[in-house]
């Protein structure tokens, strides 16, 4: 009677705990008996995950903090691989956090064991040189969007692309008038306001360049909609007070109706009929949400200028990566000013209310993005244990 499957899996922040889960769950549905090991947090560990260390000891950020703790981290990673190779693991998944899993499966795979990168980090828009050593350790890339399998297929690798969760979270219905009636009910929005959402991002640092920038486009929209409410989501206390700070600096909040939400950004996006956001994952939750955006972003200037450098699309907000096309005005660096802003806001707010080509393109990225993610992943991570061809070789 044949053995069950030992899958090692390793998630090294919340985003990938879920998206592990997730995978977990699906590759039970099909192998009951698999036993899983590595690294995760809450969810991975309610699907049976035998945790080798706590996801905290993988919750690094920034520059200073990975080379504080790298000791560390170099031992855990030798205990992750000496224990999936003497565990005779069937199958290694790195979910995300693309250093440190890199390095674990370039280590295992030498081993002869067999593994799966899922999310491609984002070599479609800079530093497609990774490719190739992303390529040295993944004998299969799990891709969410479908114009990545290309690129490790145009330098000998495999990739299958399997689709975006948040296509598979996100329900049609969501991007509705019931759908914004239902959001706007959850956070206790009156339905006839005119509501403009404001994602600055989720970090400090991010409000510092972005915080003031989108408060004083918004006091220019004061006079442009009829009684508008700006809602913005703080995801912890830290950035609460950070925009309270900023408010506090500038003349912006006098007349200004700005309501902070804890969290929730999904809700606030599906509660607007207009929204500023930054460049980042946000951009497509409003593009599957069918709501009206702008797309802002501030960088330092060097960073900004090694950006530049390196940057291979001409693109930088999702949307527009995926159209092929400037589907939502960008307004980045210098041009990202305060009346542009406005300016592109009102425009894009018109355009979309008497041309239907935006909500076109939602619908057919919506569609084309939902794939049951967790599934088709799934199911390519067992194929690759059975010897099946997955993906297409360069």
């Amino acid at each position: 009677m044949p053995r069950a499957l030992r899958i090692g899996i390793v998630a090294g922040e919340t985003s990938g705990d879920i998206l592990g889960g997730r995978l977990m769950a699906a590759i039970r549905e099909r192998a009951p008996d698999t036993e899983f090991t590595g690294v995760g947090g809450e969810t991975m560990l309610a699907e049976g995950l035998r945790g080798l260390a706590p996801l905290d000891d993988l919750a690094v950020n920034g520059f200073k903090d990975p080379m504080l703790r790298l000791p560390s981290l170099v031992r855990l990673l030798r205990r992750l691989r000496k224990h999936f190779v003497s565990e005779q693991m069937d199958a290694v998944v790195g979910v995300d956090f693309n250093v440190f899993n890199l390095m674990m499966e370039r280590r295992v795979r030498k081993r002869g064991i067999p593994t799966v990168h899922y999310v491609s980090p984002s070599v479609y828009f800079w530093r497609q040189g990774r490719v190739k050593r992303i390529v040295k350790a993944a004998d299969v890339v799990l891709a969410l969007f479908p114009f990545e399998p290309a690129l490790y297929h145009d330098r000998g690798g495999r990739a299958v692309f399997v689709g975006h969760p948040l296509a598979d979270d996100i329900g049609e219905e969501d991007g509705t008038q019931a759908g914004k009636k239902r959001a706007r009910k959850a956070l206790g929005v009156v339905d006839d306001r005119f509501v403009i959402a404001l994602l600055p991002g989720s970090r400090a640092s991010e409000i510092d360049f972005l915080g003031g920038l989108f408060l004083d486009a918004a006091s220019l929209l004061v006079d442009e909609f009829d009684n508008p409410l700006f809602v913005l989501p703080t995801p912890t206390r830290q950035v609460q007070e950070k925009v309270a700070e900023v408010l506090a600096t500038r003349q912006v909040g006098r007349g200004l109706d700005l309501r902070m939400i804890d969290g929730q950004s999904r809700t606030v996006i599906a509660a607007a009929d207009l929204v500023l956001v930054k460049s980042g994952t946000a951009t497509l939750e409003t593009l599957l949400l069918r709501r009206p955006m702008v797309v802002a972003y501030r960088l330092g200037n060097l960073t900004a200028w090694l950006v530049r450098r390196l940057q291979k699309s001409p693109y930088v907000a999702l949307p527009n990566i995926l159209a092929g096309r400037e589907l939502v005005p960008e307004l980045l660096q210098e041009d990202a000013q305060p009346a542009r802003l406005a300016k592109a806001l009102v425009d894009q707010y018109k355009r979309s209310q008497s041309d239907g080509d935006y909500l076109r393109a939602c619908a057919r990225w919506h569609k084309k993005l939902r794939r049951d993610g967790a599934g088709k992943a799934a199911e390519t991570v067992l194929a690759l244990i059975d010897g099946q061809e997955v993906g297409n070789a360069g």
